[in-house]
């Protein structure tokens, strides 16, 4: 079985837009297109830059030394990652994968840390995301430790679907059963078992695509 924790990027309230910020003001910087499956950049590549995306989802998977592979984390646009590049780590932790057809935003480590250190709005934009990735991480850590496994799918479903925020999406970025298992550290076979449960339930709409009702939250805070 492959273990996992389960983590969901979060969305900053800042409006700031990273992309028309970098255009406009001619920094360095270079927009790459993803297919679906293609690999952005792999666990122990060289880390030289940041990445931020602008379209599509991109997956974050790590393997350890004993071949157990962990998803922790789904992007979305809006998300930066690579951002370890920043932290003078030599090289990548994780593999970063696109999902859906994706355009990522690279932006070199020294145009990064010249940004970061010049121009406020867009490190209080970059520092934000961070902030509240950190709080996110440390919700996913108390979700694995305590948490049943079907309470740890329903909350990712729920993040996933941007449950609380001010847009959120009722039918989910494609994603299987599979990676459902890797990001809250259980078995195919498991996740399968509850998303008809759910589905029975009326919690979720399940057809090829995932619909997520607001009633789910009830599996998360039933004790």
């Amino acid at each position: 079985m492959k273990a996992t924790t389960a983590s969901v990027s979060p969305k900053t309230p800042s409006g700031f837009d990273v992309t028309g910020y970098l255009e406009s003001t001619a920094e360095p910087h270079k927009s790459v297109a993803y297919r679906p499956g293609t690999v952005v950049f792999s666990q122990g590549d060289p880390a030289d830059d940041v990445l931020y995306v602008q379209k599509g989802t991109i997956k974050i998977s790590v393997l350890s030394h004993i071949g157990k592979e962990a998803v922790v984390a789904m992007l979305e646009p809006g998300d930066f990652f690579g951002e370890s590049a920043m932290t003078g780590r030599g090289v990548r932790i994780g593999t970063a994968t696109a999902v859906t057809t994706s355009s990522v935003l690279v932006i070199g480590k020294t145009t990064m840390s010249r940004l970061l250190h010049e121009q406020p709005r867009f490190a209080d934009r970059f520092i934000s995301y961070m902030l509240n990735r950190n709080i996110r991480v440390e919700a996913d850590l108390v979700d694995q430790l305590f948490n049943s496994s079907e309470k740890r799918l329903a909350r990712t479903l729920l993040l996933l679907a941007r449950y609380g925020e001010a847009r959120p999406q009722r039918t989910l970025p494609k994603i299987s059963q599979k990676t459902l298992a890797e990001m809250i550290g259980t078995t195919r076979a498991r996740v399968n078992f509850f998303m008809n449960k759910f589905r029975t339930l009326g919690l979720i709409e399940y057809n090829g695509e995932i619909k997520v009702s607001d009633s789910l939250l009830s599996v998360v805070l039933h004790d």
